[in-house]
């Protein structure tokens, strides 16, 4: 693995460290889980942000619904749950 150092504020830093000793792990960690936590949630919200422009298009809303109720329909498709 190839790490590399980053500058972050003196508060920034005691933050991490704080964190890393009551959860016991490596301030490497800490940032790593930090960054990713980060990165899912900027998907969830673009994710929401484009759910509500597509709710402005009448159509295309409708078009979603519909195959929405199609996808639906494969739920009792017959097969025993496993």
């Amino acid at each position: 693995m190839v790490t590399t150092t980053i500058r972050v504020s003196a508060k920034t830093h005691s933050l991490i460290h704080e964190l890393a000793d009551i959860a016991g792990v490596p301030m490497q960690q800490i940032v790593e889980e930090a960054v990713e936590a980060y990165r899912r949630q900027q998907i969830l919200l673009a994710t929401n942000a484009a759910y509500a422009k597509l709710q402005t298009d009448a159509e295309a809303w409708s078009e979603l619904e519909n195959e929405r109720a199609e996808w639906d329909a494969t739920l009792e498709d017959g097969l025993e749950r496993v």
